[in-house]
């Protein structure tokens, strides 16, 4: 079997000269009163034979319903502590947080209990500033934003 991996985007913006990520919570009840840590680019699980960037873009969509299209600048893949490497693109854009629709996932809730419950898998997205996502973002992931900070340029980091 080969490694755990997946695809995602960075969708980024500047808004008053101050650089600003987009970023989800996941859904599900794992993670519902989890905050700081919690947060993650738009991705999504690499199947066997996917092409990464054709997967990033899909899960950009169905994470939030809407197409993500731009000149996209490709990341260095980042290892997470738990092992999956994650492949990520950085695109400027705009999307409106609060009209995300995702996907849903079935899991057995409550634990143990037989009931299969559907939940979103992404409850919502937000906007942040790069110092206010690097408290929200999975450490795994923070590499990305360090990235994309430096491609930019300070001055664009506000």
């Amino acid at each position: 079997m080969g490694k755990i991996a997946s695809a995602g985007v960075l969708l980024y913006r500047v808004r008053g000269g101050a650089l600003e990520v987009f970023l989800v919570h996941p859904g599900g009840p794992y993670w519902r009163s989890k905050d700081a840590g919690a947060w993650s680019i738009p991705k999504g699980h690499l199947e066997a034979g996917d092409d990464a960037f054709a997967a990033a873009k899909r899960e950009f969509l169905e994470e939030t319903g809407s197409p993500v299209e731009g000149e996209f600048i490709p990341l260095v893949p980042v290892k997470q502590p738990g092992g999956k490497v994650v492949h990520a693109w950085a695109v400027e854009g705009d999307i409106d947080a609060s009209s995300i629709r995702s996907n849903a996932f079935s899991i057995e809730w409550p634990p143990r209990s037989g009931k299969l419950q559907e939940f979103a898998e992404v409850d919502r997205g937000e906007w942040f500033s790069l110092d206010e996502a690097r408290r929200k973002i999975l450490t795994g992931q923070r590499g990305f934003l360090d990235q994309l900070q430096n491609r930019l340029g300070a001055s664009a980091a506000g």
